[in-house]
């Protein structure tokens, strides 16, 4: 008998409010390992509040969220995370390897990190991570003086450096431009061959060229296979027209969908 791996994210029937505010109203959702996963809704529609409920920063109000199998605050360390802006001002006087070491705090003595005794195998750790996302030359410049797709670069490491076995990416190119945010997701189309991936992100149109399966959410969410995507489920979930745009370039291995 064929045994089914149970969901790395598993949401059933959760609703969130902020005050007499809904913000989810019965929201299902099985994430499988391995998968590729587009997250898309109009602004104040539960995209933020969902990856908090996800990542432990928040507690659904009803219903029943697990993240490899356990409640999300005990997963967290098994999770990687890009936030849509940088938490630390671009001025702070640090550099890109130090930035993406900073995702590896917690996974031993604090103490050591504290004191900025970080070990050897440790920077290699880091080092290797920027030259997996193309970034490997970047280890010595200072963060404040990066572009928006060099930052974006950094942060995705600082997500990889603690061998996440979730990422999630929290409109990873909203400020940069169109020939980079192509590189982006080009990549993430690599990483997804050792991770799970689940991307926030405002274009369904251009997501839809990359991911597997894309949930829309607004208050409540409904998932779609990539190809099943047209202007009447844009128009749906956005309550107005939207052009769709052709992108015909993808990731290696990853088929177009007509």
């Amino acid at each position: 008998m064929t045994t089914v791996a149970a969901p790395v994210i598993d949401i059933q029937r959760i609703g969130f409010a902020y005050g007499d505010v809904p913000v989810l109203e019965d929201v299902s959702l099985q994430v499988k390992a391995g998968e590729f996963l587009g997250l898309v809704g109009p602004n104040a529609g539960g995209k933020s509040t969902l990856l908090k409920l996800i990542l432990g920063l928040l507690s659904p109000q009803r219903g029943r969220l697990q993240v490899l199998g356990r409640a999300p605050k005990q997963a967290r360390r098994h999770l990687g995370y890009v936030p849509q802006y940088p938490t630390f001002p671009r001025d702070f006087p640090i550099q890109v390897l130090d930035v993406v070491l900073m995702g590896r705090l917690g996974l031993g003595p604090f103490w050591r990190c504290a004191l900025g005794g970080w070990r050897r195998a440790e920077r290699e750790i880091a080092r290797r991570t920027l030259a997996d996302v193309e970034a490997g030359d970047l280890a010595a410049v200072p963060i404040g003086s990066l572009s928006g797709g060099q930052l974006q670069r950094v942060l995705l490491a600082r997500a990889l450096v603690g061998e996440p076995e979730i990422l999630i990416l929290d409109e990873p190119t909203a400020n940069i431009d169109q020939r980079m945010e192509g590189e982006i997701f080009e990549l993430l189309g690599r990483l997804n061959n050792q991770l799970t991936i689940v991307v926030v992100s405002h274009d369904i149109g251009f997501i839809s060229s990359y991911v597997s399966r894309v949930a829309c959410l607004n208050r409540t969410l409904v998932c779609h296979r990539t190809e099943a995507i047209d202007g009447d489920v844009i128009h749906d979930l956005y309550g107005e027209p939207v052009r769709m745009i052709g992108h015909r370039h993808r990731p290696h291995g990853h088929p177009q969908h007509g």
